[in-house]
C-alpha cells in the first residue's frame, strides 16, 4: 500500500511516496529559503508563489523516484495525503488544492492530515533504499511520549495508539525554534537563525551567563484527568502498608512551555554586555557585540532552551512511563538536544534522519498510510479546506 504525501505548510514544497507506513520510496524537497534569506524570515506571499511553481514538478519527481521504472505511474499510488494545517494560509492552499485536484482526476482516496502530528510519524519510517538516510531500526511501540520542537511548534504528547493521544503541554507564546531564530537575528547571524545560533554556540561557554527558565503553573484539564485516572487505577494497591509516607508522590507540575521570557532576557543581557540600558534598540546590538560575546550568549541561550524541553520530557516520562520516546520537528535534528535526552532519559531513544526532521512529504505520507490502513475518515476532494491554526 503506497501513499503520496504532499507538504506545503511553510517555505518547503515537498512530496514523498511511502509504502505500508514504514518504507521510504522517495523524498523530494524544493526549498525557497534563498528567496527569504534577504528578508530575515519567511515572507508568506513569496512562499505561496514558490509553491505554485514547484508543486507539480516536485510531485512528478517523487513519483518517478518511487517507481520501479522511469515512468512514475499513478497506478502504484493507493491514496493521497496532504498537510491541511497548521501553517501559512497561502502555502497550505496550494498543497490542498493540488491534492484535491489530483484526488479527483486520478480517483484516489484523499486524507487531510495534521502537520504537527506528521513530524512524529517520521519516526515510523524504518526502511529505504535511498542513499544518505539513517533511519530507526524499528518502529516505535505504544504508548509513546512525543516531543515536537520546531519553528512554529513546541508540544509534548502522550500517544496511547495511532490517533489516540493526549496533548500534555505546548508553548504559550514563542516556539523553541522561533526563539532560536529571534536570538539569531538579535545577534546579527545569517538566516535561518536557529542553525546559526547552534554553530556559533560551539565556540562559546554555555555556563557563561544565567538565563531564566519559565515556570508554568496552569495544568491542562486533560492532564488532570490522566492523573485522576492513574490514581484510581493504582489506589492503595501500590502501597505495601498503606502509610502516607509510602504513597506515590502526586504530580502537580505543568507541561506547558514559554520561550518569550528567555528571548527578552537575551535582549537585556546583550544590552548589558555593551554597557547600554533597555532603551538601546535591538537592531544595533550585533554591531557592538564582539564575536566571543555572541558565542557565549548563543551557547548560554541554547543550553537553557534545550534544558527547558528536556526537563519536561523527563518529568513526563517519569509520570507516565511510556514504552518509548520520539521527537520530531526541525529542532529535533539538534545534536545538543539529542545528547541531553540520551543522558537524562533511562530508555534508549532512536532518532530519524535529520533530513526528515525539517518539513518534508515523507512524514505526511507516513501519517497518511496509517490513516488509510486504520480506516480514518477520508476527506472530500471537493470541499477539503485548509486549517492554518490546526492543533493536535
Amino acid at each position: 500500500m503506497r501513499v503520496l504525501g504532499i507538504e506545503t505548510s511553510c517555505d518547503e514544497t515537498a512530496a514523498s511516496v511511502v509504502e505500508d507506513g514504514r518504507r521510504l520510496l522517495s523524498n523530494v524537497v524544493a526549498s525557497s529559503l534563498d528567496l527569504h534569506a534577504q528578508y530575515g524570515g519567511v515572507v508568506p506571499e513569496i512562499a505561496a508563489r514558490s509553491h505554485i511553481e514547484a508543486v507539480i514538478p516536485v510531485i512528478d519527481k517523487a513519483l518517478k523516484q518511487a517507481a520501479s521504472d522511469s515512468a512514475g505511474s499513478w497506478d502504484d499510488i493507493d491514496a493521497i495525503a496532504v498537510t491541511q494545517g497548521a501553517g501559512l494560509s497561502g502555502s497550505l492552499l496550494i498543497g490542498v488544492l493540488t491534492a484535491r485536484t489530483l484526488a479527483i482526476t486520478k480517483r484516489k482516496p484523499l486524507y487531510g492530515v495534521n502537520h504537527v502530528e506528521g513530524h512524529l510519524y517520521a519516526n515510523f519510517l524504518t526502511q529505504t533504499t535511498l542513499p544518505g538516510y539513517i533511519l530507526p531500526s524499528s518502529q516505535p511501540v505504544f504508548p509513546i511520549l512525543g516531543l515536537i520542537v520546531s519553528g512554529g511548534h513546541s508540544q509534548l504528547v502522550l500517544l496511547r495508539d495511532h490517533f489516540d493521544y493526549t496533548l500534555l503541554g505546548q508553548t504559550q507564546d514563542d516556539a523553541i525554534g522561533e526563539a532560536f531564530d529571534k536570538v539569531g537575528k538579535l545577534l546579527g547571524l545569517p538566516y535561518p537563525g536557529g542553525i546559526s545560533v547552534s554553530r556559533i554556540a560551539e565556540h562559546g561557554d554555555s555556563f557563561k551567563f544565567r538565563l531564566p527558565k519559565a515556570k508554568m503553573t496552569g495544568v491542562r484539564q486533560d492532564v488532570l484527568t490522566l492523573r485522576t485516572q492513574k490514581t484510581n487505577l493504582t489506589g492503595d494497591e501500590s502501597v505495601d502498608s498503606g502509610t502516607r509516607s509510602q504513597r506515590p508522590k502526586p504530580y502537580r507540575h505543568s507541561y506547558d512551555f514559554s520561550f518569550s521570557g528567555i528571548k527578552t532576557a537575551v535582549l537585556r543581557l546583550a544590552q548589558e554586555q555593551i554597557g547600554e540600558d533597555f532603551t538601546f534598540p535591538s537592531t544595533g546590538l550585533a554591531a557592538r557585540l564582539n564575536e566571543q560575546q555572541k558565542a557565549d550568549i548563543a551557547a548560554s541561550f541554547q543550553r537553557v532552551a534545550i534544558e527547558t524541553v528536556v526537563d519536561k520530557t523527563v518529568l513526563a516520562y517519569e509520570e507516565f512511563r511510556p514504552a518509548g520516546v520520539i521527537i520530531g520537528g526541525g529542532v529535533a535534528s539538534s545534536l545538543v538536544l539529542r545528547q541531553a535526552l540520551a543522558e537524562r532519559l533511562p530508555c534508549p531513544v532512536e532518532y530519524t534522519d535529520p533530513k526528515l526532521c525539517t518539513d518534508n512529504g515523507a512524514m505526511i505520507a507516513a501519517l497518511g498510510c496509517f490513516s488509510h490502513l486504520l480506516g480514518q475518515p477520508q476527506a472530500d476532494p471537493y470541499s477539503l479546506d485548509i486549517a492554518p491554526n490546526l492543533s493536535m
